[in-house]
C-alpha cells in the first residue's frame, strides 16, 4: 500500500457545513512526495450533500482527488467502515464534516506514523468555534464534544487515556484490516442521524490496544470543531449523556477485559442481572432529584446529568439483555486479541 493519506468525511445532510470544511483540505501544505485524497462517504442524507462536495471541490481545483461513495445503512461506524473500505492509502483520516482541520494535518499525520510503526491510530488538540457565545457550563463538559486537549504533553497515550476521540482520529488501514480479518465486529453502531448513542471511537481504540497496537497523542494535529447553537443546548448535553450512558454497556466486555481484579468480581461484573441492579440502586440514590422537573431544566445541575447517563445505561442493559452475554464473549474469546496481553479468565 502506497505512501499517503485519504481523507474520510462522514456526512449526513452536510450541505451547509461541508464548504469551509472542503477549504480547510484545500489549504493543505503538503510535501510532493506524499498522496494525499479526500472521500466523501454520504450517510443517508436527504439533501445536497453529494453535489455540493462535487462542486466545491472542482472549484477549488486541487489536484487530490475526491472520491464520494453512498452508504445507506444509518449509523456513523456504517460510515466509517465504507470510508476504510474505499480509501486507497494505509492512513486514514476520519474528518467530520464540521472539523477545520490545520494547514499541516495531512504532513504531521504522516510524520508521526512513519517514526512510530508501532502506532495503531493518532489524534491531537480540538478547538470550539461557534457562532454563538458558548455557554458557561460548556467547559466542565467540552470533552464530551470531542473539544480540548487529550494529554498534558505529545506522546503514547495508550496506558494513560487509553483512547482518541473520532473527531480528527487517523488510522492505520493495515490495523484495522488485521482485526476484521480475524473476526473483529463492533458492537456499537454509532451515531446515525438524530440518535445520539456514541463511543464507536472509543471501542475501536480499546480493540487496537488488545489487539497490539500503541495510541499516540500530538498536539500539532490541531482541529476546530464548529459547533452549532442546536449542540450548545443544555438538552442537547442531556440527550449526548443519555447515549453515552447507552453506548456504554456495550464497552463493558473491552473494560472486563482489561480488568486484573479478583476471579469473584470479574465473575459478577459479566452477569446482567448485577449491572441492571447497580445502575438502579445509582438511580435510587438520586432520590428526589429523579422526579424534581424544576431541577432537570437547571442549566449546569451536574446532577441532573448523572442521572441522564444513569437513564441511559439503564436503557441500553435493557435493550441488550438478550445479548449481553453474546456481546461479552465477542471480545473476551475474540481471535483477534493479542493473547500475550490477555488477563486469566
Amino acid at each position: 500500500m502506497s505512501l499517503g493519506v485519504s481523507i474520510v468525511i462522514c456526512c449526513y445532510n452536510g450541505e451547509a457545513r461541508l464548504p469551509t470544511t472542503l477549504q480547510h483540505l484545500v489549504a493543505q501544505q503538503v510535501d510532493a512526495a506524499i498522496d494525499w485524497e479526500v472521500i466523501l462517504v454520504d450517510n443517508a442524507s436527504s439533501d445536497r450533500t453529494t453535489a455540493v462536495a462535487i462542486e466545491t471541490w472542482a472549484a477549488a481545483n486541487v489536484q487530490a482527488p475526491l472520491i464520494t461513495v453512498n452508504e445507506p445503512q444509518p449509523g456513523q461506524t456504517h460510515a466509517r467502515l465504507k470510508g476504510i473500505a474505499t480509501a486507497k492509502y494505509d492512513l486514514v483520516s476520519f474528518v467530520d464534516d464540521d472539523n477545520w482541520v490545520s494547514p499541516n494535518w495531512i504532513q504531521t499525520v504522516v510524520e508521526i506514523m512513519q517514526n512510530h510503526p508501532e502506532v495503531g491510530a493518532c489524534g491531537g488538540q480540538n478547538s470550539a468555534v461557534a457562532e454563538v457565545e458558548l455557554p458557561t457550563w460548556f467547559a466542565d463538559y467540552q470533552c464530551d464534544y470531542a473539544v480540548g486537549t487529550q494529554a498534558d504533553t505529545a506522546g503514547d497515550v495508550t496506558d494513560t487515556r487509553g483512547f482518541l476521540w473520532g473527531a480528527g482520529l487517523t488510522m492505520r488501514k493495515r490495523a484495522w484490516q488485521q482485526l476484521h480479518d480475524r473476526g473483529f465486529e463492533p458492537i456499537n453502531g454509532g451515531r446515525a442521524g438524530q440518535i445520539l448513542t456514541s463511543c464507536d471511537d472509543y471501542e475501536f481504540c480499546q480493540a487496537l490496544i488488545l489487539a497490539g497496537w500503541r495510541l499516540w497523542y500530538d498536539p500539532r494535529l490541531h482541529l476546530s470543531h464548529f459547533m452549532s447553537p442546536n449542540r450548545l443546548q443544555w438538552s442537547y448535553l442531556k440527550r449526548l449523556k443519555r447515549g453515552f450512558g447507552a453506548s456504554s454497556v456495550g464497552l463493558d466486555a473491552y473494560k472486563i477485559a482489561k480488568q486484573s481484579r479478583n476471579w469473584f468480581y470479574s465473575f459478577l461484573s459479566r452477569l446482567w442481572l448485577v449491572r441492571m441492579i447497580v445502575v438502579l440502586l445509582k438511580l435510587l440514590g438520586h432520590g428526589g432529584k429523579l422526579i424534581d422537573r424544576n431541577s432537570d431544566q437547571q442549566e449546569g445541575d451536574r446532577q441532573s446529568i448523572e442521572i441522564e447517563i444513569l437513564r441511559g445505561r439503564l436503557m441500553g442493559l435493557w435493550y441488550s439483555r438478550n445479548i449481553y452475554k453474546q456481546n461479552l464473549q465477542k471480545v473476551l474469546k475474540a481471535d483477534w486479541r493479542n493473547r500475550n496481553q490477555q488477563p486469566s479468565l
